[in-house]
């Protein structure tokens, strides 16, 4: 039996593996998983992935499932209970800036339709794919990011960095950054 290759840094583990072979870097769509990603990628930052797959089902829980109606009006009750959750990323920054995210979301769609529309019109609605070789490093952060980023923080979300809206924009697609020669890259996704 031969064995897939894939990008490099999904080989780290099975967990990163299966996120890689079945989520990363696929065109989404579902506004309720982009905005899952965006958290998600805001928890991400100074710890790896890793951590934020293993912890991905209990923070779902503990966010109801990253409903962004229910997060905008969590309160200080919630949030010391956030606080004390194993589960999740126990940082008050973090745990403010989901709020804090989920509101600004909420203005978002309200000016725009969706995140979907937002983001995928910076691409034409087609993802951009890179063909990097497998021993290249890859950006850290892009013009298209330091773009999304800047509007993103105009509209009042936090944790947005450009390195995090990079890292969220290949996560979910709109930039296809799998490797050449990885079994997942796909011509035009």
């Amino acid at each position: 039996m031969t064995e897939l290759k894939r990008c490099p840094w999904a080989q780290s583990s099975p967990l990163n593996m299966e996120y890689h072979d079945t989520k990363w870097g696929i065109p989404c769509h579902d506004e309720r998983e982009l905005f899952k990603m965006l958290i998600l990628e805001g928890q991400q930052a100074g710890l790896s992935w890793l951590t934020i797959l293993r912890k991905t089902d209990s923070l779902s829980a503990a966010y109801d499932n990253f409903d962004p109606e229910k997060m905008a009006k969590y309160g200080e009750r919630k949030i010391a209970s956030l606080m004390e959750n194993p589960g999740v990323i126990r940082n008050r920054l973090k745990i403010m800036t989901a709020v804090t995210n989920a509101r600004a979301y909420l203005a978002l769609k309200n000016e725009h339709g969706s995140l979907d529309k937002f983001l995928w019109s910076y691409v034409d609605n087609r993802p951009i794919v890179n063909n990097w070789k497998p021993e290249e490093k890859l950006p850290a952060s892009t013009p298209l990011s330091d773009t999304i980023s800047r509007e993103l923080k105009k509209r009042g979300f936090k944790f947005v960095g450009s390195t995090i809206i990079y890292s969220f924009l290949q996560a979910v697609g709109l930039i296809n950054d799998h490797v050449a020669g990885c079994a997942f890259k796909k011509a035009d996704s």
